[in-house]
């Protein structure tokens, strides 16, 4: 009996680790946007977004992309999609203020994506002002350049 309360309690503790191992930066839905979920296998249905990319100079960029079958005018649509299935649900959200974040700037870019994406509201603004949001924005590569820039 002992040995099984024991059991349980290990395995609830393995599993809130890895929650929060997944979890990682920017990966709450708390303030922000609406939750965004992913369905099994990563599709992408319903998806149409406006990406607007301020390079830091001022000069800002705006891109149409659809999924499902990959479209608009992104000049990687297939790759920014890819993208979105695979991320969008942890990197879309803001990153709660309470996260706590490395303190190392990535750069001037900001860039805001708004639409729809798998058929849910999306308005989600990214910087590059700490880690968490460079990881934000990195994981949404091709979405948004490389680089921060156009």
């Amino acid at each position: 009996m002992a040995n099984d309360r024991r059991a349980g309690a290990v395995l609830a503790l393995g599993l809130a680790i890895g929650s929060a191992l997944l979890t990682g930066c920017g990966s709450s839905s708390a303030g922000g946007a609406a939750p965004v979920t992913v369905t099994q296998g990563g599709s992408v249905t319903g998806t149409d977004l406006t990406i607007k990319v301020d390079d830091g100079s001022g000069t800002v960029t705006t891109w149409h992309l659809t999924c499902d079958p990959p479209g608009g005018d992104h000049p990687d649509a297939e790759g920014a999609c890819a993208a979105l299935a695979k991320n969008g649900a942890h990197a879309l959200p803001e990153v709660p203020p309470d996260q706590m974040c490395t303190q190392i700037y990535g750069g001037p870019q900001t860039a805001r994506i708004t639409g729809t994406w798998d058929g849910k509201p999306v308005d989600a603004s990214l910087k590059r002002t700490n880690g968490c949001e460079t990881a934000r924005w990195n994981a949404l590569r091709p979405l948004l350049p490389a680089g921060g820039g156009n």
